[in-house]
């Protein structure tokens, strides 16, 4: 059992870095730092949207219009942290006692 709460834990600190990718990389497409017809820049910026997208578009549909910012990644980041927590501090312990 412990096996499987150290897997789930390390999927999500890996999608919680892949999130911080992915918003990094939005910002420098934004501002024109990377440069969109490259074909690796494409791929990267390809396989960030589609990871993360799915999970970030349940989180715009509900959130309330902010103009041009996009808090869902922030979101997502506070879901995970408490997930995680929730998993190490109450259900962890819970099942290997």
């Amino acid at each position: 059992m412990l096996a499987l709460i150290q897997t789930i834990v390390l999927a999500l600190d890996l999608y919680w870095w892949i999130i911080i990718a992915s918003a990094i990389f939005s910002w420098l497409y934004a501002f024109n730092v990377v440069n969109p017809r490259n074909q690796f820049v494409g791929t990267i910026g390809n396989f960030l949207y589609r990871i993360t997208e799915p999970a970030l578009r349940p989180i715009r549909r509900v959130m309330p219009d902010l103009g041009g910012i996009d808090i869902s990644p922030i979101i997502l980041l506070l879901l995970i942290f408490f997930v995680r927590q929730l998993i190490l501090t109450t259900i962890a312990p819970a099942l290997l006692s």
